[in-house]
């Protein structure tokens, strides 16, 4: 990997051309962008210091700045879910033998969190202005390698459908990256990883929190991998692009972590 990863190294990839080179086995993954803009640069210095005078950046007195509006516990019709529902609604769904028999990406109890969306209407209602407002919540059990989607009624705030799904494996979430991304650093096929980021750095790699990261889901092909990787799908495998932060990419495509049984497998290029 160190050879690999060193002709990258130093090198900022794009998005499009990371994912070319990905596999088609792989979910597809937005990678994340480069660092904004410093805010000091720019006009700004001198919007400020003109705003220190009392003068907006043209000379007039400076605007107004109005205080924005304080968003609403409840929405209404297809209108995204409110932070406060999205708290609510995550409680709801994670209550019961779940949340005391699932497993999280780290072994603790209870299922790991994937996502929360608005659900859709049902049909009988897609017409009607009123209808409920429900939510699906999805979740990774772990300990059996379920995925879990519970609708939950905002209104009513009780769960209406429970659905299980085995071998669908949506992409995963922040915190399944920053796992996947431990779990290597631990492991002796991240030592090239450290090294390189050794040598961008100057300083030793020791936490997920170091690097920028977004992963995507693995799928096993017959033949394609190592054996240690065949069921992959069935478990939840994350491939993982490493970029340091604020600094370059760090080539570790070639590297599949198995969330659901914590090993790590490289795969072959050739």
């Amino acid at each position: 990997m160190r050879e690999t990863v060193h002709r990258h190294l130093g090198k900022v990839l794009t998005g499009a051309a990371l994912a070319a080179a990905a596999t088609a086995a792989m979910v597809a993954v937005t990678l994340p962008g480069t660092a904004g803009a410093d805010d000091s640069g720019g006009t700004g210095g001198a919007t400020r210091a003109a705003g220190q005078a009392g003068q907006g950046p043209d000379g007039a007195p400076p605007g107004v700045v109005e205080q924005p509006a304080a968003e609403r516990k409840q929405g209404t019709g297809r209108d995204p879910l409110t932070g406060d529902e999205l708290q609510r609604v995550e409680k709801i769904a994670a209550a019961g033998q779940l949340a005391a028999t699932g497993q999280n990406v780290d072994g603790g109890r209870g299922p790991q969190r994937l996502t929360v969306d608005l659900a859709e209407p049902e049909a009988a209602e897609a017409d009607d202005p009123g209808a409920p407002r429900r939510a699906d919540v999805t979740f990774y059990d772990y300990r059996t390698d379920t995925l879990v989607t519970k609708t939950v009624n905002l209104e009513t705030g009780k769960v209406e459908r429970t659905g299980t799904q085995r071998g669908v494996q949506p992409p995963p979430s922040r915190a399944e990256n920053a796992e996947a991304a431990r779990i290597l650093i631990a492991a002796p096929l991240g030592a090239g990883l450290k090294a390189d980021y050794k040598d961008a750095t100057g300083r030793e790699l020791t936490s997920p929190d170091q690097l920028e990261l977004t992963g995507g889901i693995y799928q096993a092909a017959p033949g394609a991998q190592p054996a240690v990787l065949d069921d992959c799908g069935v478990h939840r495998c994350v491939r993982l692009f490493s970029k340091v932060r604020n600094g370059p990419w760090i080539d570790t495509r070639d590297l599949v972590i198995d969330l659901s049984t914590r090993k790590t497998a490289a795969l072959d290029r050739g």
